[in-house]
């Protein structure tokens, strides 16, 4: 068993599950989380309409149902606001750059450190 002051560190960085948000990041993390999801959602509804102004045949229809399906799962996986999982969120954001580095600040910097080395992994599993 570990002690408690090594659980709290992973890797040289703090455990998300372990990290404590103040109201001030909570609020920060809010609004950088909404503004994200907002913005992916409007580029799948110009997605969308592309898609439904190209229709030519019923079958046409179940493809985008398909399509639209497949893009709630993935963005309701993708966004996951629990305090324990905003790390990962937001460094899959960031690598994604649906938020950026100045819309997290104010996070505190193990935070943001945790944030870019989720970013970084994100590029280099990419890659």
């Amino acid at each position: 068993m570990s002690s408690p002051s090594q659980s709290l560190i992973h890797y040289g960085y703090a455990s998300p599950s372990d990290m404590t948000w103040s109201r001030s990041e909570k609020a920060i993390a809010r609004q950088a989380f909404d503004a994200a999801l907002k913005r992916e959602l409007h580029e799948l509804m110009q997605e969308a309409k592309q898609i439904a102004g190209q229709i030519k045949q019923p079958s046409d229809l179940w493809d985008l149902q398909g399509y639209l399906t497949q893009r709630r799962k993935e963005i309701d996986h993708k966004y996951n606001y629990r305090y324990s999982h905003l790390t990962q969120v937001f460094g899959r954001l960031l690598y994604e750059t649906r938020v950026s580095e100045e819309e997290l600040r104010g996070f505190s910097e193990d935070k943001l450190k945790t944030i870019r080395s989720f970013a970084k992994f994100s590029a280099d599993d990419a890659a």
